[in-house]
């Protein structure tokens, strides 16, 4: 054969062999075990049969010999499904071979595998019944005419005590693995336990406030509208006043909007701008007074700063209480109180009602009239006041005060 014609064939075996080995790879865990087992059960049987085959004239008969050095190797092929069975076989045909008195024995590999399965893949009790098969194996062997040499005792014994050692290694190593793979899933899953807890939380914060936002600027909408189709067509210039501050008011419920989206979007000039604070309360009374509803703000003690999140909460506490005054109240007027003490500022919205849902069905008047008419409905204001409250540590007191409805918290400044 030419040097080209052994290059083609050398190149065309490569090829064949990483099929192969792609193939292999692609099967499952179990499978792969399978193919493995086998192949090593089949290698073994033909090594054992082919060790004889040079003394086959002092083997009577030849073919008993045979059979019982490839029973040696052919149960290999079931050793991790099971190792037990595939061991007692093989042991059987070892001391079988040994007894008959059939010299040039193999090595014992297919023994000693056996073993090695066993203490990997089986518990205690097993390994201890197979340690007393093997020794009472070992002895039937080594009592038979023409075994009675010492040092194929210590051969015999040291092969199997070191099958034993790396099936414990073995053992020890797996389930060291198996353990560590059992911590790395519990971690991954709690992880994720906490990503989801962290997403449930993020969007509870995005809601309340995009609810305290939209709802407070809208409510004032739907009041000034109502407004506006009552004022019209007798007094125009006030409707147009009710008008403009619709302007305004979307307007304003856009910037808050659009510094949400910022924030949601990541870093941004959105997010430079800063958050609402009780600084800035005058604006929402303004709003509110607009709207129709006059509002007493009174200040208790010598106001201090406050934490970011307690500031933003209280803000959001006033905005929503007012809100919720407009929607579900005929109240005239409303009071807000900021009382600040040491460690705690306090913040009090209240009106003297009556709420709207417990009027008569006639009340309010006829033809929408009231610049607040506004329908009740059920929302989320008084739940995402109990989140802020609760977020800062603080108390929060929600309930009626004569025939009008009051808001109480107590917040830490820090």
């Amino acid at each position: 054969m030419c040097p080209y014609d052994l290059l083609v064939a050398s190149q065309a075996a490569v090829r064949a062999a990483s099929v192969v080995a792609t193939r292999f790879a692609a099967l499952p865990q179990h499978r792969q075990e399978q193919v493995q087992d086998a192949g090593l059960a089949l290698a073994l049987s033909a090594v054992n049969a082919v060790s004889l085959l040079p003394y086959r004239s002092h083997l009577h008969p030849l073919w008993l010999a045979l059979v019982l050095v490839i029973a040696q190797g052919i149960p290999l092929a079931w050793r991790r499904a099971r190792p037990v069975g595939a061991g007692l076989i093989i042991g059987v045909a070892r001391v079988a071979y040994d007894r008959l008195g059939f010299g040039f024995a193999p090595f014992p590999l297919g023994p000693a595998i056996a073993v090695y399965t066993v203490v990997d893949r089986r518990g205690r009790v097993w390994r201890w019944v197979v340690a007393g098969l093997v020794v009472a194996g070992m002895t039937l062997s080594l009592t038979t005419p023409g075994h009675d040499e010492p040092y194929e005792a210590i051969f015999q014994s040291l092969i199997f005590i070191a099958a034993w050692v790396a099936g414990a290694i073995s053992r020890a190593k797996r389930t060291s693995l198996e353990e560590a793979t059992d911590r790395a899933e519990r971690a991954e899953a709690e992880i994720d336990r906490q990503a989801r807890r962290a997403a449930a939380a993020e969007r509870t914060k995005i809601a309340r406030e995009l609810h305290d936002v939209v709802a407070h600027h809208v409510s004032l909408i739907a009041v000034q509208a109502e407004a506006a189709t009552s004022l019209l067509p007798d007094r125009p210039q006030q409707a147009i006043r009710s008008v403009e501050i619709i302007g305004d008011t979307a307007r304003n419920a856009l910037t808050e909007l659009r510094r949400l989206l910022g924030v949601l979007r990541g870093p941004a000039p959105a997010l430079k701008t800063p958050m609402a604070t009780l600084a800035e309360i005058d604006a929402v009374l303004d709003q509110v007074r607009d709207a129709g509803l006059p509002v007493d703000l009174e200040v208790t003690g010598t106001p201090y700063a406050l934490a970011a999140g307690v500031d933003l909460t209280a803000y959001r506490i006033v905005q929503e209480a007012l809100t919720n005054t407009l929607r579900h109240t005929e109240a005239t007027t409303a009071a807000v109180t900021l009382s600040y003490e040491p460690g705690f500022v306090t913040v009090r919205v209240a009106d003297p009602g009556p709420r709207r849902d417990s009027l008569p069905a006639d009340a309010g008047g006829s033809g929408g009239s009231s610049p607040r008419a506004a329908k009740a409905s059920d929302g989320f204001g008084l739940a995402g006041i109990a989140e802020r409250v609760a977020s800062c540590g603080g108390h929060l007191a929600v309930g009626p005060s004569g025939l009008g409805f009051a808001v109480t918290a107590r917040l830490p400044a820090r």
